[in-house]
């Protein structure tokens, strides 16, 4: 079945930094491409971070490049964004999504290849 459950959220200071886990089912974990979207309050939904499970292959959006990575933890089926040096506008609400059919090239944080999405978890930075 279907699941993808958010954590570790919270409110955090400029410079400061922390990490969300997605823990997903067995079915889900087995996609090609996991990744992290967020969406700010009147902004549309933007991909962060998405991996290919098969190679280990990450890409990132420009503004998160050289302080955000994403990572995965086969025997807890959990996907993982670390992020540093957080600015105010990484504040959103960030989504765990999968999508199991990517093949691992060209734009992996395309929005509407990922069918699969948890509930998301508030990132606030002051």
């Amino acid at each position: 079945h279907v699941q993808l459950v958010e954590s570790g959220g919270g409110s955090v200071q400029a410079g400061g930094s922390m990490t969300l886990a997605c823990s997903t089912s067995e079915y889900t974990y087995k996609s090609n491409c996991l990744a992290w979207f967020r969406q700010a309050p009147g902004k549309e939904r933007e991909g962060v971070a998405a991996i290919y499970t098969r190679a280990g292959f990450t890409q990132y959006a420009d503004s998160v490049k050289g302080r955000f990575t994403i990572s995965l933890e086969n025997a807890k089926r959990t996907v993982y964004l670390q992020m540093n040096s957080l600015k105010p506008e990484d504040t959103a609400m960030y989504y765990c999504a999968a999508d199991r059919y990517c093949t691992g090239r060209g734009h992996l944080l395309l929005l509407a290849e990922y069918t699969e999405w948890g509930q998301g978890t508030q990132v606030t930075v002051s």
